[in-house]
């Protein structure tokens, strides 16, 4: 069960930066990009299938980045000095 709290959490977190580009391309594909890699890292941490994990975090990543608008998360604005 805490292996499973641990994939959603990296999840989550991944799914935070899938707007990632200026067009919705850019966006689709950055989102597919970390969500593969969110995807594995979730598979790896609850021991199942790393391509299903693989594939299932990229197209979630995907649709999360098509479906953000460019000013959605400004990568520009964040600062951890403030």
């Amino acid at each position: 069960m805490k292996a499973l709290q641990q994939g959603a959490l990296i999840v989550l977190l991944g799914m935070g930066v899938t707007a990632c580009g200026t067009s919705t391309t850019e966006r689709a594909t950055s989102g597919a990009g970390i969500g593969a890699a969110v995807g594995a890292g979730t598979a790896a941490v609850t021991d199942t299938g790393l391509l299903t994990g693989t594939a299932i975090g990229a197209a979630v990543g995907a649709a999360g980045g098509a479906l953000t608008e460019e000013d959605t998360l400004n990568l520009n604005e964040l600062s951890l000095t403030d």
